[in-house]
């Protein structure tokens, strides 16, 4: 299988600037208990950064916006994403040991990528790759922030799976079920075609479709009065949380 990006077949996200303009809208940062001055600030502050490669993200700690409150906020034709029936549990879904998530309410991801090269790898298959390309796989929370902002991110046939998040059990070992954000076609709700996270344990669910596994780049560990090591699934660079 061709070591190719998906990135390229995605339209590029829009500045930070109107990423944190488009949140507002959505009312995400009232839920997110943040003032929209604040997010504002932050994304300004990023905007006029430097040491961001290609297309970077804005995302808030799960903490403050967790997915089960994100995901009702994605539209496809005008119906609301949902959460499927099999993950009540869905905000158990914390980010994998190696990955450290900023102690802040917003960070930037940098290097998005929808890892189509890896459609239907298993999780275990696909971690060891992205470690080789200096990438670390999305958390569920960052796929459905891309897709509020850059929602021909999820297309039939190119949905995708957050392997950054996963479910530890109580002897430590982790769930069968990695998250996905993909397209329904009544799958775990009415005969309707929306955007929904589900569940993969190893087969295709929502018709066959294959799943690619997102990533982001992992750069070099990097503070300023303005930054915190961290990044996003399709890959992790450098991130930066809000001044206090």
């Amino acid at each position: 299988m061709p070591e190719t990006s998906s990135s390229s077949t995605v339209p590029s996200l829009p500045p930070l600037s109107a990423q944190a303009e488009r949140l507002i809208a959505l009312g995400v940062h009232e839920l997110a208990r943040i003032p929209a001055g604040e997010l504002r600030a932050f994304a300004s502050a990023q905007d006029g950064g430097t040491g961001h490669d290609g297309d970077v993200l804005l995302a808030l700690h799960p903490d403050r916006a967790p997915a089960s409150a994100l995901t009702p906020l994605l539209r496809r034709e005008d119906k609301p994403g949902f959460v499927v029936t099999d993950m009540t549990d869905l905000d158990g879904f914390g980010p994998l040991d190696a990955l450290v998530l900023p102690e802040a309410p917003l960070y930037v991801v940098t290097g998005v990528d929808r890892g189509d090269h890896l459609s239907n790898w298993s999780p275990e298959e696909a971690l060891p790759a992205l470690a080789k390309q200096h990438r670390t796989p999305l958390l569920l929370t960052e796929g459905i922030h891309w897709v509020l902002q850059q929602p021909s991110a999820l297309e039939r046939n190119r949905c995708f799976m957050t392997i950054g998040s996963r479910l530890r059990k109580a002897n430590g070992a982790l769930d069968a079920r990695t998250p996905a954000i993909w397209i329904s076609n009544g799958t775990g709700r009415p005969q309707e075609e929306r955007a929904c996270p589900g569940s993969h344990a190893g087969v295709s669910q929502g018709g066959g479709l294959p799943r690619p596994q997102g990533c982001r780049h992992r750069g070099p560990p990097r503070r300023t009065p303005w930054t915190r090591d961290w990044t996003s699934s399709p890959t992790r660079s450098p991130a930066r949380p809000s001044p206090t």
